[in-house]
């Protein structure tokens, strides 16, 4: 793989095109615009769901990991329910983000027969019109912020680097996994295995420093290679007042989320010729 990577670079070709994807920006901004309208038309509470979703499970991992196990933040006098608000609202972007990328192939195969445009776009789609939930989702946020009378420090200005290492992420992974969906039926059930694993993983129910107090700094550093840890520890500084922003953690994950977004891409763009066949 790596040897044809590197006669791909040779031959000049290109990846990873954002000259091609520019061109056709207007065909972007339809496709995210039609997610977005498809997703809620004929919904009663709408984009309400946007709010109430996130909120369930926030609720849920207060009464369970919270209360019941009796896992503290790892930041002295943050309420459990505020720390599960600021790991569930990103973690749930993911997970939404990552299905409907994973399967953007099989749902668009029809339109891969008929026009050409950058194949790229149908992964890219959910990932982007995903972006107007994690935006609504962030009032469940703001509103305990109010109630518990925490002002957000300067970091709230670095709140683009997780939302970025989200997207990187969710891009990566959703490009890689469409591929396999497409070629092989069987991965779309996997895959609803896989999520849960994915988020038991990730610092969600616990605070990640619980790795580095269990495991030690070496294995800490390595866990967060997974991009999920870096996305939601940064996450949560942004809204913490006096937290210290995790610069090592985001790095670290920023890494991990260009390799998955480097190999999910390569992968793509060397099957999807072969995309109309399959399908």
């Amino acid at each position: 793989m790596r040897d044809s990577f590197l006669k791909d670079i040779n031959r000049g070709r290109k990846i990873f095109s954002v000259s091609e994807m520019f061109r056709f920006k207007d065909l972007l901004y339809f496709m995210v615009w039609r997610d977005i309208t498809v997703l809620y038309k004929q919904t009663i509470l709408g984009v309400a769901w946007a709010i109430l979703n996130p909120l369930f499970q926030v609720a849920i991992f207060s009464i369970v990991f919270g209360y019941l196990a009796g896992i503290k933040p790892d930041v002295q006098g943050l309420p459990y329910v505020f720390f599960s608000a600021l790991t569930v609202i990103p973690w749930t972007y993911f997970s939404n983000s990552i299905s409907s990328s994973a399967n953007s192939l099989v749902t668009n195969s029809a339109l891969m027969s008929k026009v050409y445009f950058p194949r790229l776009f149908l992964p890219l789609t959910p990932i982007l019109s995903k972006m107007l939930d994690f935006s609504i989702s962030l009032l469940i946020v703001l509103g305990m912020m109010v109630f518990y009378q925490i002002a957000p420090g300067w970091q709230l200005f670095l709140l683009p680097i997780p939302i970025l290492l989200l997207i990187c992420s969710a891009l990566g992974m959703g490009s890689l996994l469409s591929c396999l969906v497409l070629q092989y039926r069987d991965v779309r059930f996997a895959i609803q295995f896989m999520m849960p694993f994915l988020m038991y993983l990730a610092p969600v129910a616990f605070p990640a420093t619980l790795v580095q107090e269990k495991l030690g700094n070496i294995i800490f550093h390595l866990y967060a290679l997974y991009p999920m840890v870096g996305a939601i520890e940064s996450f949560k500084a942004c809204f913490i007042p006096n937290q210290v922003f995790p610069w090592t953690l985001a790095g670290i994950s920023a890494a991990g989320a260009v390799f998955w977004l480097v190999i999910g891409v390569y992968r793509f763009k060397k099957v999807e010729n072969y995309f109309a066949d399959i399908a």
